[in-house]
């Protein structure tokens, strides 16, 4: 709560371009900042969601990578350590088009990115920004 607490009070004090500068380079500070096995999820997720959604601003959210879309969260990456889990997760939220009847998942567990797992992924970007 407390590294949310600090997002919003950063936001107002930039402008929307400095913000996404600056988003970035948050965004690629805390991916640093995790442990190998997150570390290595988080960037292959940072590349396939940047090389899919280019229009989707990099943030941090929560102290976690974030992807929003004018403002509002897409979808995230929830690293295991931070919850001390034993699996990372990517997710969405209730912003995302992900709608599919009564029910949908939104939340995806990661424990490893296959090709196919990729174009999945990528797949889900764009169906969320649709």
């Amino acid at each position: 709560m407390k590294e949310r607490a600090n997002e919003l009070k950063a936001a107002p004090r930039r402008g929307q371009r400095a913000a996404k500068a600056d988003g970035e380079g948050e965004v690629l500070a805390k991916i640093a900042e995790m442990p190998l096995h997150d570390r290595a999820l988080a960037e292959r997720l940072h590349a396939i969601i940047k090389g899919t959604a280019p229009e989707l601003s990099p943030r941090t959210w929560y102290g976690m990578p974030a992807y929003a879309k004018d403002g509002n969260v897409i979808c995230f990456f929830q690293p295991a350590q931070k919850f001390k889990t034993r699996y990372a997760t990517l997710g969405f939220s209730d912003k995302a088009n992900l709608d599919d009847g009564a029910m949908w998942p939104t939340y995806y567990a990661l424990t490893k990115l296959s090709a196919s797992d990729e174009k999945t992924i990528g797949a889900l970007v764009l169906r969320a920004l649709s």
